[in-house]
This record gives C-alpha cells, structure tokens and sequence, in this order.
C-alpha cells in the first residue's frame, strides 16, 4: 500500500486528502457536497479523481454525534458526563442531572440524542440515583443506546436492569471514580464504538455497507488526533502549544494542546484529571447549517457581525467559540489555561481556507481584537491557516501511520503565518 485516501464526511462538504506512506506527502486534494440522502455518494465524488487506493473517513454529517448527558449531580457527575462526551467529539444536546422525572424524559426525548450517557456517584458512593435512572430509562419505549459510565459497584446491576428493558448498553468505567479524579478515556471509547455501531452502522446516513467499512470516528476526535501530532512536531520550540479554531458550516470546533512542562507547573490538586488535549464543540455555531443559531449567539455575546460574507459569519463563530473555549478551560482550574499560552493558532475551515491573504490579516485582527477573551488566545501566537485541512487527515494516519502523520503536520506547523507577535 503506496498511500491512503483521508476524507472527512462534513455536514455541508466531504472533503479528501491523497497521503503518500510512509513520508506523509500529501499528493492531491478533493471535495464535493456532502449528500444527506447518502454520504457514500460524496465520499465518491470527492474520490473520483484518485487512484484506487484504500479509503479511511472521520464523519460529522448530520451535525456529528448527538449525544445526551444523564449525571447525579450538575456540579459533579453531569458535568465530568459532559466533559467526557465533549473529549469524544460529541455534540452535547443535552444534560439531566438528578432523579429523572415524567418532565426530564420528556425533555430527554425532545433533544433527540443518538446515544445517552448514563454517569452518576463516585465508585462505591452513592448509587440510588444511578439505580433509578437506568430504571427510568428502560421504561421508555425506543430508548436510545446508553453508555453506562457511573459507580462501577453497581454497574452490573444496573447495566442488566437497561438490558432487560430493551435498551442497547454499552459498559464503561466511571467518568469520576473519585471526587476531583476525571477519568473519561473508558467513556470516549465506549462513545466513539455506540457512534460506529449505531450511527455509521445504521442506516441514517447510508445504506451502503462500505460506510461502516471507512469510517473510524468521528470528525473532532480525528481532528484532536492531529493537533496532537502537530504539537509534537512543534517540540522544543519556546511556545509548542497548538490551539486549532475549525469553523464548519453546522459547528465550530475549539482544539487546545497545550505546552506539557508549562502547563504542569500550573497545575494544583483541583485540576487533577485535566486531559492532556481537549477540545470544545460548538453546536450553534456554523456559517451555514447553523448561521441562524451563530447570529442569536452573537447577539447575546454581544459580538459584533460585520458583514454577511461567509468570512464575516467565521469571524464571529471563532470568537465566539474561543470565549466558551476559555469558559471551558477554566473549569479545570489553574492547569486549564493551555489555550492563552499556545505558541501557534491555526484557523481551519473553508471560511479561511478560501480566503487571500488581506481578507485573513483582516479576520485575524477582528478575533485578536475581541476583549471577550478571544483575543488572549492569539495575543503571544503565530497563526496560520490550515490551508489544504491536512488535519482531519493527520489524526486519520496517527494509529497506524504516524509516521505520515507526523511528515504530513510539518507543512502546517511552518506555514507562511498570517500574522504573528513580531507583526502586531
């Protein structure tokens, strides 16, 4: 095998990378519309000029994974939920926390998730609410599949009481098996397997068996996979931290990879469990799927739109979406403020990929100039533009190529930047 067909099945594009293995040279580009009749059908199109090589794909079509959130308590088990599902590349539609009454499965049912997951109580803590949740759940008619991710105690128990009731589950270890411990990579596992099994194996996006054959995870999870990769072909550099702003038509994507030694001479006993990459992922915030949604958000983050160009729309999405970034990060406590220190920002997406150059510089300084927070995130970085999104691509090659992934990163990581800390 010669090289590998990266694509990235978008909600509003598919898009295609052709990678030379092992170097990671990147020898051609493609993209067509997304179908959402049938994604396979973009995933052709955007092939079609392509030798015939094997294909692998990350998907976010449909808006990604939409994923339901049910914990013990909002401070506590909802929110280490939350946090776990978003470290997946979930869209998080919804969060429950406490005893589910008549009212919070209809709210539940009314987000319309693709999977639920079911957290609550540290391991060997509280386990009545847990208990009466899974019950709650497997008295509903067509229940969606649970990843069952609370007090590993009762798990069997309670894993046997949503089976029972009809209910598709999947097992995980505990999202917080301690008070301040955060444990999500048993859960992002258990939730990237329920999105291949049921979304891509379903017959929501296609019918057409070779989906599930293609795709591996999903889009963000792909894409955190080569932030990584491209913070550590930035190793040793005096900033190597990498935050990413990826602004699709239905979301916008936060990626934050931050410096290891400065970070960890931050952290403090409250921040135990931060995660070395993280990223957030904005639902309402896109240029086209979601441009109603982005211009509400806007109004209430009083973020000025200065235009209706797509460019203007992608401005305001990634200021938007760095100040939740920054809301975000600042949960952890004093180890989460990676994304301030990050040495380079790189702006994805088609709004900057098809912008020239003056457009760019200009982009750049409206989020640099945004008191909001945005602008403490490119105040000290070099930014630059995923120009040719080898990203998705990189993070595609990382389990069994990386040494593709990391020789397809290195264009990126020194790319001509659109402005920089010397510029300004």
């Amino acid at each position: 095998m010669s090289a590998l067909a990266c694509v990235d099945i978008g909600s509003t594009w598919t898009k295609a990378a052709l990678v030379a293995l092992p170097t990671g040279e990147l020898l051609a580009t493609a993209q067509a519309p997304t179908d959402p009749a049938d994604v396979v059908r973009g995933v052709l199109a955007a092939t079609a000029g392509f030798p015939d090589v094997p294909v692998v794909a990350c998907s976010s079509a449909g808006g990604g994974l939409r994923l339901a959130v049910v914990g013990y308590e909002e401070l506590i088990s909802a929110e280490a939920g939350h946090r776990a599902a978003l470290s997946a590349g979930a869209r998080v539609v919804h969060v429950a926390a406490g005893p589910l009454d008549d009212g919070a499965l209809e709210a539940l049912a009314r987000s319309a998730p693709d999977v639920v997951l079911l957290a609550g109580g540290t391991d060997g803590g509280e386990a009545s609410v847990l208990r009466h949740n899974a019950a709650a759940l497997a008295g509903v008619d067509g229940s969606v599949p649970v990843v069952l991710a609370g007090n590993t105690a009762v798990r069997d128990e309670v894993a046997a009481v949503l089976r029972a009731g009809g209910v598709p589950v999947t097992a995980a270890d505990n999202v917080l098996p301690d008070i301040g411990r955060l444990a999500p990579d048993s859960a992002r596992a258990a939730i990237r397997e329920v999105f291949l099994r049921h979304v891509i194996g379903g017959d929501r996006l296609s019918t057409d068996p070779r989906l599930a054959e293609w795709v591996r995870t999903v889009t963000p999870d792909a894409v955190l996979a080569g932030v990584t990769a491209l913070a550590a072909a930035r190793s040793g550099q005096p900033a190597p931290g990498v935050v990413v702003v990826d602004v699709g038509g239905a979301t916008t994507d936060v990626y934050c990879v931050p410096d290891p030694d400065a970070e960890q001479a931050s952290l403090g006993r409250e921040a135990v469990g931060v995660p070395a990459a993280r990223r957030t992922v904005e639902g309402d915030l896109g240029v086209a799927a979601s441009a109603g949604a982005l211009r509400a958000a806007a109004a209430a983050e009083d973020v000025p739109v200065t235009g209706d160009e797509p460019l203007d729309l992608g401005v305001a999405a990634a200021t938007i979406a760095l100040r939740r970034h920054l809301r975000a990060e600042a949960a952890y406590g004093p180890g989460g403020a990676g994304a301030r220190g990050a040495g380079l920002v790189v702006l994805s997406g088609g709004v900057f990929r098809h912008a020239d150059r003056p457009a760019l510089a200009a982009a750049g300084a409206r989020i640099g100039a945004d008191r909001g927070g945005a602008g403490g995130v490119l105040a000290d970085a070099t930014v630059v533009v995923d120009r040719r999104y080898v990203l998705a691509a990189a993070g595609l090659l990382t389990g069994e190529h990386p040494e593709a992934a990391a020789g397809l990163v290195t264009g990126l990581a020194g790319a001509e930047p659109v402005s920089s800390p010397a510029a300004r």
